[in-house]
């Protein structure tokens, strides 16, 4: 990475009232937890003449690639349903773009949109962002990305203790969201800002959409199908954001913004992730609302530049579209491929029975994936197998590549919150095994990591292991 150079892109084609230009803050006796060299590969951050000290440096804004201009960028939000316009980049600086990602670094000091926080990131919080973005780019679910992580001498305090500061390098194809919009929306000039914003957008990352004449509304509309998917794709491994704030929503449909998140253990549908959640607004069963809540928020602050009416109507039917996405995805899960077939009400039998018996949610999806059965040993689970079985006799695909297929999506490894937090105990002694162990199942939660087959199950209690927005 000698001569790396980064391109200035968004600073070229944005309005200066989005941005801040800012200087990095470094950490002191930097020094390198995990960095994932695949991904750093690929995008060529990383080649033959690895220098892990100049490495470090470029992380901890101690060195600076070429043409690179730091900066923080301005938006907006609506923080648990209450407008905020004045957020940003707090504690993120954005270093430029290299082959389509715009490298970011967070933890690296204060910034004009800080607030009363001090721009840093410990390192808890660090590998838990750091695990779970990759965990989720393994899961095929859209996310931002993490190269690497360091952490130092530098001391933070947080929730009236003393730890370590910490920087993770991360990545995004865009780091535009619904927040950005709202950001133009206020003060003057809404429709200029607005155009600004959404011609950026679309030119980076809806080039399609260029020459329409309604091209704002189509932008919108592809904003809704892609957070529908997105949802759905959360939904069925479990997964649950916790802060599903407009300013922590992709335009792009990426899942960005790992804080209080958690997988859920147990089935529950009223499950919070989020200690700061006092009234469950983002629990795993109001996530779709929510989503469609927020962009509503969006087709407000577009309406400058596009049709409310035209968008909102679209948004209408976002329930619909994400409950039919969804399902789809859980009769894949279940090995149910006829199409012609209206399988809802064994599906939702599925998911009283889960509740109603406390069954972990994806072990449960990987052991039928694996013909296993001898754990339905409970009433309810009995009964929706027998009518599951009834249902797998009208398929007329073969027994093994049905089970091949299931064991596809279904994964034997999920990020548990209670196996992130052994490896940051680990870390925060200086041992980074774990967090080198749980990248690689991370990146692979399909196969087999035979010596951390324990981490499969549930345990006792972790459900109690949780975050919140503070974290």
């Amino acid at each position: 990475m000698k001569n790396l150079k980064l391109d200035t892109y968004f600073l070229e084609n944005i309005d200066k009232k989005f941005y801040s230009f800012v200087d990095a803050q470094p950490l002191k006796e930097p020094k390198l937890v995990n960095i994932n060299k695949n991904f750093a590969k690929e995008i060529k951050l990383l080649d033959n003449n690895f220098d892990i000290s100049r490495f470090i440096s470029f992380i901890n804004g101690d060195h600076l690639a070429i043409g690179s201009t730091p900066y923080a960028y301005a938006y907006s939000g609506h923080q648990f349903g209450y407008a905020v316009p004045n957020l940003g980049d707090g504690r993120a600086l954005n270093l430029g773009k290299l082959n389509n990602y715009y490298l970011q670094t967070k933890g690296n000091g204060i910034t004009p949109y800080s607030r009363d926080g001090d721009g840093r990131a410990v390192l808890r919080s660090s590998i838990r962002e750091y695990l779970l973005s990759e965990a989720m780019y393994g899961l095929n679910i859209p996310t931002t990305r993490a190269l690497a992580i360091i952490s130092s001498n530098t001391k933070v305090y947080r929730n009236y203790d003393i730890e370590k500061a910490s920087i993770v390098l991360r990545a995004s194809s865009s780091w535009v969201r619904f927040g950005s919009f709202e950001f133009a929306y206020y003060g003057k000039n809404k429709e200029k800002n607005l155009k600004n914003i959404a011609d950026f957008l679309i030119d980076e990352s809806y080039p399609h959409l260029k020459t329409l004449d309604n091209k704002y509304e189509e932008l919108y509309f592809e904003i809704v199908d892609k957070t529908i998917e997105l949802l759905a794709l959360w939904q069925s491994v479990g997964f649950c954001h916790g802060v599903m704030n407009t300013d922590n929503m992709s335009a792009v449909g990426l899942t960005i913004d790992y804080g209080p998140f958690a997988f859920m253990e147990e089935f529950d549908q009223d499950f919070i992730c989020n200690l700061s959640d006092k009234e469950g607004r983002y629990s795993f069963a109001n996530q779709p609302f929510i989503a469609q809540w927020n962009l509503s928020v969006l087709a407000k602050v577009l309406s400058p530049i596009a049709s409310e009416v035209m968008m909102n109507s679209y948004n209408d039917t976002f329930i619909g579209k994400f409950k039919k996405r969804y399902f789809e995805i859980i009769k894949n899960k279940l090995g149910l491929y006829n199409k012609t077939i209206d399988d809802t009400s064994l599906i939702l039998r599925l998911f009283s029975a889960l509740k109603s018996e406390s069954i972990d949610y994806n072990s449960f999806f990987y052991n039928i994936s694996c013909g296993k059965f001898d754990f339905l040993n409970t009433h309810q689970i009995k009964s929706w197998f027998k009518l599951y079985k009834k249902r797998l006799a009208l398929e007329t695909i073969l027994e093994d590549e049905r089970l091949s297929n299931m064991k596809k999506i279904n994964p034997k490894y999920i990020l548990r919150n209670y196996m992130l937090q052994d490896a940051i105990d680990k870390a925060e002694n200086g041992d980074y095994t774990l967090v080198n162990e749980f990248l690689k199942i991370a990146h692979n939660p399909y196969g087999e990591h035979k010596e951390y087959e324990h981490y499969t199950k549930a345990k006792t209690g972790s459900e109690a292991l949780k975050c919140s927005c503070s974290s």
